[in-house]
């Protein structure tokens, strides 16, 4: 091992923190994280902070290991040859390594007059900014929700429990992700709430205006506040820091998650496309890419090959308002299965990830290395597609039967 390495992690989220509690398990290691806020930011609290039913910020002191030094700063610039990284505020950091695990963010909605009315809730500062439109705004005026993914969904329902008329505009279906069986159940329990759903291609939001949602089939929803959940994009630092890129932005790395540029860099979580095959956006996904970003750093260190990865999926679990949620399981190829838990027992599973989710960050920190949740071996599907990938150009055209098959769902 290399004594006074540095290495720099550059995000403090669910990838980050997990990364740089992980790396300080060796002694000869100097850690330190670049992350804007004081604050841990619990992302998949955010429908609560915006519902008014909690909170969404932890310090950093319960989840941080104490080695690991905070730099309250925006990373501007990665210069890689230089092996530093420049600072919004004029400074710089310099490193040996650099993790990098700057998440996601909401994505630019390229939709007329969303920039200007529509509020995100992606982020913590865009949350905050919504919650003061939310006090001044009548519990009777409507609220239209765009997006029908998880953020979306669980949006929509808590202010609708909290008694807002609330209409969900999905753009496409209702939970994609979910099983058709999970996508009745969560239809039901926001009939039950009183959201109003509309989905399918006619129900995609074209404009939206000051009070107003426009759709594709020319109907016009009102809206007092417009509450924007669809999609997330990357944050542009390493384009703007002349590493290779996917179309959206994700550092592209090889399954050790070594950016192809850069030996010395290594990405996790939102922010990393691993052989062009990007994972999942979400926590599930970043705190095992996290971990094995960091593996990956001590074992370059070591003079070790790092181990490729394998991701392995469970479930996708979303809350439905504070007594309900539902827990859909999937298979390790994180596709969907027909079995989901629902109801209350669904909401119970749900707050027991969100709390499981600090837990794994402060046991991290506390006693580095003991996260093994990114060694279960999983991702059949994604291995298949890389084989796919490696073959010869002929070799890639599928059967009929593989097309409508195998290919397409993993």
């Amino acid at each position: 091992m290399v004594e006074n390495t540095d290495v720099v992690v550059v995000g403090g989220g669910y990838a980050g923190v997990m990364a740089a509690n992980r790396l300080t398990r060796h002694a000869g290691l100097t850690v330190t994280l670049v992350n804007p806020r004081r604050d841990f930011v619990h992302r998949v609290r955010l429908h609560q902070m915006v519902g008014g039913t909690g909170t969404a910020v932890v310090a950093y002191g319960e989840v941080l290991a104490e080695r690991v030094r905070l730099v309250v700063d925006s990373a501007a610039r990665i210069d890689a040859a230089g092996r530093r990284v420049e600072l919004a505020s004029g400074g710089a950091v310099g490193y040996d390594y650099l993790v990098y695990a700057v998440g996601s963010d909401s994505a630019d909605p390229r939709v007329p007059g969303a920039a200007a009315f529509a509020y995100p809730v992606a982020g913590l500062e865009e949350a905050q900014r919504l919650l003061p439109v939310l006090a001044a705004t009548p519990a009777s005026a409507p609220v239209t929700v765009v997006g029908g993914g998880p953020t979306g969904i669980e949006t929509a329902a808590e202010l609708a429990e909290r008694g807002r008329e609330v209409t969900l505009a999905c753009g496409g279906v209702l939970g994609p992700y979910l099983h058709r069986r999970g996508r009745r159940s969560v239809a039901g329990r926001l009939t039950a709430l009183g959201v109003r759903v509309v989905e399918g291609a006619a129900a995609k939001v074209t404009a939206v205006t000051r009070d107003a949602v426009r759709l594709a089939d020319g109907r016009e929803l009102p809206s007092a506040v417009t509450v924007w959940t669809a999609g997330f994009g990357v944050p542009d630092l390493a384009s703007r820091s002349g590493l290779r890129t996917d179309a959206l932005g994700r550092l592209l790395t090889d399954e050790t998650l070594t950016s192809v540029d850069d030996d010395r860099v290594v990405a996790a979580g939102d922010s990393a496309a691993p052989s062009g095959l990007p994972l999942r956006m979400s926590c599930q996904t970043a705190m095992p890419l996290g971990a094995r970003a960091a593996d990956t750093v001590l074992s370059r260190l070591a003079g070790e090959q790092p181990e490729p990865l394998s991701q392995s999926f469970g479930a996708q679990c979303v809350s439905l308002g504070r007594a309900t949620g539902i827990f859909q399981f999937g298979n390790r190829s994180d596709v969907a299965v027909p079995f989901h838990i629902d109801g209350r027992l669904g909401a119970t599973m749900k707050e027991a990830v969100c709390k499981g989710i600090v837990k794994h960050l402060a046991d991290e920190a506390h006693a580095p290395g003991g996260y093994r949740l990114h060694r279960v071996k999983g991702g059949a599907g994604r291995r298949r597609a890389l084989e796919a990938l490696s073959a010869p150009a002929a070799a890639r055209i599928p059967s009929s039967a593989a097309a409508e098959g195998e290919m397409i769902t993993s």
